[in-house]
């Protein structure tokens, strides 16, 4: 989870209809795992380690991420531990989370193998990246990212990494001919001139409270849809 989209959102971030949307299929990925202590990497504000904190019975995490101006210690719900650290060297956590982050990362294979040496065997990983390179547009420039994903290029950034492919499925089909008109819309007439800024933002109760909605119904459908939508979730296993 990338820390500038946390400035732009604020505390309000969870109610925002994307991130409270993603913490649900997050767990309904997850729903069928036992989870006991948490890995997430490239956490930024240790969201979605937050989420599942707070709405499971997982008892700790290690939020890991280099941008940290310092470590520190922390809790949710009252009493279970979360840590904040720039790096870690080894992990007996029993989930590793990478939240949108290997977009971000020039060897995205590398950074993933660096992990499945951390931990042990048959730990679970939980990957999210961002949908089709023809989505390309300033949100992403603004955000620094590499590349964006089908889901069977990140299956095989998965098995390069050395882990087993257990499942994967697009998210966020609802709302994805919406976005993907405006995206490409935006394209032709900017003659693909893109400006390099966020999309994120708050919308009015109506329109933030309806694309949730949407997301929400699509949950039931998420584990079918290997056809399309914005993000990308692929749920693999260390070897």
């Amino acid at each position: 989870m990338d820390l500038k989209e946390t400035e732009i959102l604020g505390k309000n971030i969870e109610n925002h209809w994307y991130y409270r949307s993603k913490a649900k299929a997050l767990k309904m990925l997850l729903k069928d795992v036992e989870i006991e202590k948490i890995l997430d990497v490239g956490a930024g504000s240790g969201f979605f380690s937050k989420h599942l904190l707070s709405a499971t019975d997982a008892k700790t995490a290690f939020c890991v991420d280099v941008s940290y101006d310092e470590e520190f210690d922390d809790t949710v719900a009252g009493k279970k531990p979360i840590h904040f650290r720039r790096s870690i060297d080894r992990s007996d956590a029993d989930i590793v989370l990478l939240m949108d982050v290997l977009e971000h990362v020039d060897n995205d294979i590398g950074l993933l193998n660096d992990y499945a040496k951390k931990v042990h065997k048959g730990t679970l990983f939980l990957i999210s990246v961002p949908a089709f390179g023809f989505l390309w547009s300033g949100h992403d420039m603004y955000l620094e990212h590499k590349r964006r994903y089908t889901l069977t290029q990140i299956e095989n950034v998965v098995r390069c990494a050395g882990l087993t492919v257990k499942s994967g499925v697009y998210y966020f089909g609802a709302v994805f001919p919406i976005a993907a008109f405006l995206r490409l819309t935006e394209n032709y007439f900017s003659g693909y001139k893109r400006q390099r800024q966020s999309q994120l933002k708050q919308h009015c109760s109506i329109v933030n409270e309806t694309l949730a909605g949407l997301s929400h119904i699509e949950l039931k459908l998420m584990k079918y849809n290997r056809l399309a939508g914005l993000t990308v979730f692929c749920l693999a296993e260390g070897k």
